[in-house]
């Protein structure tokens, strides 16, 4: 769509995408959503965001995941992608076969511009000085439940029986396990 080429040029530069974008993007998708449950990540990153989505959408909950921004950091700049596929490896606990190339094309793999080092730390930086203020807005409205820790398969189980109060009714197939 228009409004999502205009936030991928943004993404492309290493950018966190404009509220009025990011805003527009979400509620046209979440509008088709309006007989689901859903789960959104990322968003909203700023008060504003958080402010239009509670015009348009009832919030039941909101999840913080407490990562050190190191951990984030390592993460993000450990990942490799091969552009043809899509497929995803990290350096540290996925690493393809051989190193710098697709295990199953063996052509090169890049790193994105928004994973080189000083790109994310510049991310994380404005993610910060965003999102606190978002986290308080929730807080306040006694939404906001936080979950601390450095490695999905010790925080998954916390989230996922937190969940089970909110969503009793979700399957237990397909749910148990982070994707």
């Amino acid at each position: 769509t228009e409004v999502g080429i205009l936030a991928k040029s943004y993404i492309d530069q290493g950018r966190l995408i404009p509220d009025d974008i990011m805003t527009r993007l979400m509620l046209d998708e979440l509008k088709c959503l309006n007989q689901c449950n859903w789960l959104l990540d990322g968003f909203p990153r700023t008060v504003a965001q958080a402010e239009a989505l509670d015009k348009e959408c009832q919030i039941d909950t909101v999840i913080d995941l407490d990562v050190p921004f190191e951990t984030i950091k390592c993460r993000l700049t450990a990942r490799w992608i091969h552009p043809a596929s899509g497929r995803v490896y990290n350096l540290e606990f996925s690493p393809p076969k051989v190193q710098g190339v697709d295990d199953i094309t063996g052509e090169p793999l890049v790193q994105r511009e928004d994973d080189k080092p000083e790109t994310v730390i510049k991310r994380l930086q404005a993610y910060d000085v965003q999102t606190k203020p978002v986290l308080e807005y929730y807080r306040e409205r006694g939404l906001l439940k936080s979950f601390s820790g450095t490695e999905t398969n010790k925080i998954w189980p916390h989230i996922y029986a937190f969940l089970q109060t909110k969503l009793p009714d979700v399957s237990q197939k397909g749910a148990a396990t982070p994707r």
